[in-house]
Order: structure tokens, then sequence, then C-alpha cells
């Protein structure tokens, strides 16, 4: 029976390439210049517009009030047919009013004999003011017509104001060409962002193709492959000087990389004879030796096993590094039994007690690796947290995981960061540790791709949990599951 696995971290969200952040950043940029220039210049020739309008309708009620005189003003039926043959010219309603308001003739034939002059129409007042008579045009809401309308009088002179000649458009015209106005600015500008976004485009491709190849060849190193170099990636000087950089580095690290694979595989070699040969003394030995002493060579001759078999797997490891193999699949659920099984005397002899909470899972990892792991967090646990221990693996947001639990007192907060770096030992930290146990297995399940997280729970105690990747088989046969070592006043084993 498994017990739940804390979620992992959750993944954090892809980040914008560099090329969509140029494209968004030239599209700010077009876009705030094309509204900062569009608005005005649109604002500008309405106003153009609409002014160009009034005065042409200034201009034609000017003209009809040149053509018109006393003597026209005083023959009806003459005025009607000249103010016809204007309205039908122009297009436009013409009206003319003598010097008090009154309509006298209308092309429409609606207010003859209204009174025009009360105040309601500004331009009229205009035009037939004594003082100071004047052409007026404007564009304003008519409520007879409940609609905007261009309207534009002008004053009749003939010795004197003798009348009034006022014209009326349809303010469809003025709106059409207005929104026309707009339009094209709005698809000058369009057409503008597209063009800039284009542009952007390919710049902020010449930027980024070189980034990218850098970042290629970053991958490829850090999966693995020593000789990958950027060499000539193209693009602006300083990513010229970055790319050449991080050759020199990645020389750097090939090197580093390869003495350490010379240093671990002559090592691993050069101990093994002197292994052999203190197994040797240790076999003579314990041959003659009286009981109590034998059982103490025993336990050395054991302990020189377990070195070898060490020494073994480093020989294995630098091997496969050296081929490049990729980590295997590895039976957590196996991993874990073999560890109950392999620390089950220290178990007992420390006065501990090791339970399994074992669920199937299969990881992408060496097995020695994971055995190793395993051996590095049970020792830490006895060693400064004797007691109940709690072995588990189980499987929980897409990766396989194993962890190690004591209830000891726990690992202080400032600590917690900097436990699994090589040598670092709290302030409370027992005498006798080196430091390097959370180290190796850090390094181990980075090796495998894996990580480490340790937490400290609410409960008390410390808990350190292995995250590996997961195997295309994610069901094993569960093996010794709850396997359970117990202190020395109860040595009985169950496994279920």
């Amino acid at each position: 029976m498994g017990r739940s696995i804390p979620p992992a971290m959750a993944e954090r969200k892809r980040p914008m390439t560099v090329r969509t952040r140029l494209v968004l950043a030239f599209a700010y940029i077009l876009l705030t210049v094309i509204i900062a220039l569009t608005v005005p210049l649109a604002f500008n020739l309405r106003q153009r517009t609409i002014t160009e309008v009034e005065s042409q309708a200034k201009l034609t009620a000017q003209t009809i009030a040149a053509g018109i005189g006393a003597e026209t003003l005083a023959h009806p039926r003459r005025l009607e047919r000249l103010t016809a043959q204007y309205a039908e010219e122009t297009g436009d309603r013409v009206i003319v009013m003598d010097a008090e308001g009154t309509v006298l003739a209308d092309s429409d034939g609606e207010d003859v004999g209204q009174d025009y002059a009360n105040g309601l129409r500004p331009e009229v007042t205009s035009a037939l003011d004594p003082t100071a008579p004047t052409a007026d045009a404007r564009i304003r809401f008519s409520r007879t017509e409940n609609a905007d309308i261009l309207v534009a009088a002008a004053p009749i002179l003939d010795e004197g104001l003798v009348g009034a000649v006022r014209i009326t458009q349809n303010v469809q015209n003025v709106t059409d060409a207005v929104r026309s106005t707009t339009i094209g600015l709005i698809a000058l500008g369009g057409a503008g962002l597209v063009a800039g976004l284009v542009i952007a485009f390919a710049l902020a491709g010449s930027f980024s193709r070189p980034l990218t190849r850098l970042a290629a060849t970053a991958r490829r190193l850090g999966q693995g492959d020593l000789r990958a170099r950027a060499g000539d990636v193209g693009g602006a000087s300083e990513i010229e000087d970055l790319a050449r950089s991080f050759d020199e580095m990645a020389d750097r690290v090939e090197r580093s990389v390869a003495a350490q694979r010379e240093f671990v595989a002559n090592a691993s070699h050069q101990l093994r004879t002197p292994l052999t040969g203190m197994k040797l003394r240790l076999e003579a030995a314990a041959a003659d030796a009286t009981p109590p002493v034998k059982r103490q060579l025993d336990a050395a001759d054991d302990e020189v096993d377990r070195l070898a078999a060490i020494v073994d797997r480093l020989l294995v490891s630098a091997r496969r590094i050296e081929a490049g193999e990729r980590p295997d699949e590895a039976d957590l659920v196996r991993a874990a039994t073999r560890a109950i099984e392999r620390w089950r005397d220290r178990v007992v002899a420390s006065e501990s007690s090791l339970e399994g909470e074992i669920g199937p899972a299969v990881a992408q990892a060496d097995t020695t690796d994971v055995d190793q792991i395993l051996d590095n967090l049970i020792e830490n646990a006895i060693r400064y947290a004797p007691g109940a221990i709690t072995l588990g693996t189980g499987v929980a947001q897409g990766r396989a995981s194993l962890w190690v639990r004591d209830r000891g007192p726990g690992i202080p907060a400032g600590d917690l960061g900097r436990v699994t770096e090589r040598f670092y030992r709290g302030a409370g930290a027992p005498e006798g540790g080196s430091g390097l146990g959370l180290a190796i297995a850090r390094e181990l399940a980075e090796a495998n791709a894996g990580a480490i997280e340790i937490r400290v729970p609410a409960d008390g105690g410390t808990e350190v949990e292995v995250r590996f990747r997961l195997a295309a088989d994610t069901v094993a046969e569960p093996q010794g599951t709850n396997g359970a070592l117990h202190a020395p006043e109860d040595r009985s084993a169950t496994s279920s």
C-alpha cells in the first residue's frame, strides 16, 4: 500500500521567444506612432473638410444673393422661377426672404410666408443683421427634418439690405466625405502596421536565429554531447562574442569531464588490488581468530565487499558514460526491496526500524545509481535521526519517485538550501559525517535526469524525495511491499 506523493513543482509556463518579444515590441511602437499620427490627422482633415464644405456653401449662397436684386424681389413669379433655377443648378434647397425674414420663395414650395427671423436660425439672423449683415454657414440640427443639415445664408444687398438667401444641403454628403477620409487614413495606418510587422518579423528573425542556434548547441551539450560547439552563429558582434565564450566554456567542460572520467576509471581500477589484498588478509586472519575477533573480522570483510561493490559500480558507470549510453530502466520496487535487505542488520544494530510504503514505479535511471542513492539516504537517516525510518516508492505527477523519511529533529530552514552541497554540514550536525551523502545523491539523480527535494513535514522529521523520468513500462510487480525491519526488541520481519 503506497502513500500519496506530495505534488512536484508545477511546470513553468514556456516563456515567449526572442522573436515574439521583438515583434511585439515593434508592433507596440508602430501602433503608438500610427495612432499618434493618424488620430490628429483624421481630426484635422475632418475639420478641414467641414470648413471647406461650409465655405463652399457660403460662397454658393453669396453667388445666388448677388443674382437677386430689389427688382426681382418685387416680382414673385420671376423670383420663383429664379429660385427654382438656382435649386436645380446647385441641387440644394433655396429659400429667399425679405429684409424682415418673411419667406418670399422656396424651391420646395413649403415655407412661403413663414417668418425665418424668429431666432431659431442663427445663419438667417446673421444675414439679416441690419447693422452688419454677413454671410454665415454651419452644420446644425434641424428639428423639422430631425437630422443634421448644412445651411448657409447670405444677405441680398441693393442700395442697402433688402433680403437674404438661405440654402440647405443634405449633411450626408459631408458625412460621407469625412467617413471616406477617416477610412482612408485607417486603411493607410493598417497597411503601414502590416508592412512594419513584416519588416519587424524579418529583423527579429535575424536577431533570434543566432540565439536559437546557440540554444540548440547548449541543449546538445546539456544532454551529454560534449563535442557540441556553436561555431560561427552569425548575427551581431555581441552574439558572436557570446558564441565564442560558450565554445571556450564547452572546451573547459569537456576537458574537465574527461579528466573526471579518467580519474574515476583509474581510481576504481587501482583500488581493486588493495581491496583484494585486504579481503585475503581478513579471511586468513578470521580463520585463526577467536570467535569474538572472528565476528569483527567477518564484519570488516563484509565492509570490504561493500566497498568493492561500490568500486565496481564506479567502473561500470565510467564505462557507460564513456560509451554515451543512456540510463536504463530501474524498477524502484526491486531497488527498495534490495535496500531493505542490505540495511537489515545495520538498522537493527542502530535500534531503528525501516518500514516500506512501496508502490509500483519504473524509472529511467541506472540501477546501480538508484541503489547508491538509497544507500546514501538510508545511511544519512540512520546516522543523524535513528529511529523510525520509512522508505517509499510510487508514481505521481508523471514521475517515478522514491523517498526516505525519518522522525528526527529535522533540518533547520536556513540549511535546507545547502545540505546537498558537497562537504556542507549544518551548525548542529553530529560528529562523524563528511557532508557528502546528500550531495552524491543529488549528483546521481541529476546524472539520470532526475531531481531531489528535501522537505521538513509539519509533524517533524525530514523527508528526502528523488524523482526520475517515468519509464515506458510504468507498472512493476510489487515485491516486498510494506517490508519492515524493527528495532532489536522485536526482530521479526514482515512482508506483505
